[in-house]
């Protein structure tokens, strides 16, 4: 910074060079912005270029020593930056811009005071990493810009899938362990960063994280359980498949009979005889017939009851 200036002359303004219009302050995490609409423009000749001052309470005026701040032509001067950079955090600043051409200045046009801390925009966390757990999800992250005479505190927005949101927290650690949650169940989060300031106030709520959706997994417990569940389960269905199809054999037994019987034989003769139909079929038959089956070694008739009569009769 330079030395203080002394308080702006009448000089330094002039009605016939028009002031710039509608001045805006960004204040984003650590960043520090002003912007501006230019000038009306005129039928004076030259560039126009753009001068920014700041003070304190009860201070001087300082012009902004950074390049892009001191007889700009953008309408836009960043003087983000912390220690002996850009403007203090934690102190209220006063901002004025003018426009200027060659000798000529307009009137400062003055910004309401601002204090960085009081002001900003806080943004969410930043580089955030999610590992699940045995029933969890450990977050890590770190905080969303560094901070001087102020801290963080964070927030875990959360909720299952199909479920009801719920908020934990705060935590002042960048690293939260997410517990108690079902295992092989999808949780989706956000995380949220909140300023708390030296006197101990706290910031409204910041900007919440993209929604990032993880599963957990299971401990040791859940995974035994798992292990003697499923093959009892298999082997349920298995039984009750089983005893299914028994009942079905036995209501439909002789459609299943007749489904599974073997189909009819041609006998052999029949084949031969499709084979050469000249050949006669009786003749194929007797052919093939055994002669064992039409012969006999003797026939004797030892009595008969006829004879056993008679013979009755004739005793005396």
């Amino acid at each position: 910074m330079v030395p203080p200036l002394a308080p702006s002359s009448s000089q330094d303004s002039f009605p016939q060079l028009a002031a710039p219009v509608n001045p805006k302050l960004h204040l984003y995490n650590d960043e520090q912005v002003l912007t501006w609409e230019p000038s009306p423009a005129s039928s004076d000749a030259g560039p126009v270029v753009y001068q920014v001052e700041y003070r304190y309470v009860d201070g001087y005026w300082h012009r902004l020593q950074e390049p892009n701040c001191t007889d700009i032509t953008e309408t836009k001067c960043d003087f983000t930056g912390g220690g002996s950079k850009g403007l203090p955090r934690s102190l209220t600043v006063f901002l004025r811009v003018r426009a200027k051409r060659g000798n000529h200045a307009s009137e400062w046009v003055s910004l309401d005071p601002f204090q960085h801390y009081e002001n900003v925009t806080v943004g969410p966390p930043k580089n955030i990493s999610v590992t699940p757990g045995k029933g969890s999800l450990v977050i890590h992250f770190s905080p969303p810009f560094d901070v001087q005479e102020a801290t963080f505190q964070y927030l875990v927005h959360y909720w299952e899938k199909t479920g009801t949101q719920q908020v934990e927290g705060p935590f002042k650690s960048n690293s939260i362990v997410l517990g108690n949650l079902k295992p092989f169940r999808v949780y989706c989060l956000q995380t949220e960063a909140q300023l708390i300031l030296k006197s101990k106030n706290i910031r409204p709520s910041g900007i919440l994280s993209n929604v990032s959706c993880h599963e957990t997994t299971a401990d040791a417990i859940t995974r035994l359980q798992q292990a003697i569940l499923i093959p009892v389960v298999i082997f349920v269905l298995l039984l009750v498949l089983a005893v299914a199809c028994f009942i079905l054999f036995l209501r439909y037994q002789s459609r299943v009979k007749y489904w599974f019987q073997a189909p009819p034989n041609i006998p052999e003769q029949i084949k031969e005889y499709l084979k050469d139909p000249d050949q006669f079929i009786l003749e194929a038959l007797d052919k093939d017939s055994s002669p064992k089956d039409d012969s006999w070694d003797s026939v004797s008739i030892i009595s008969s009851p006829e004879k056993e009569r008679d013979d009755v009769l004739q005793t005396p």
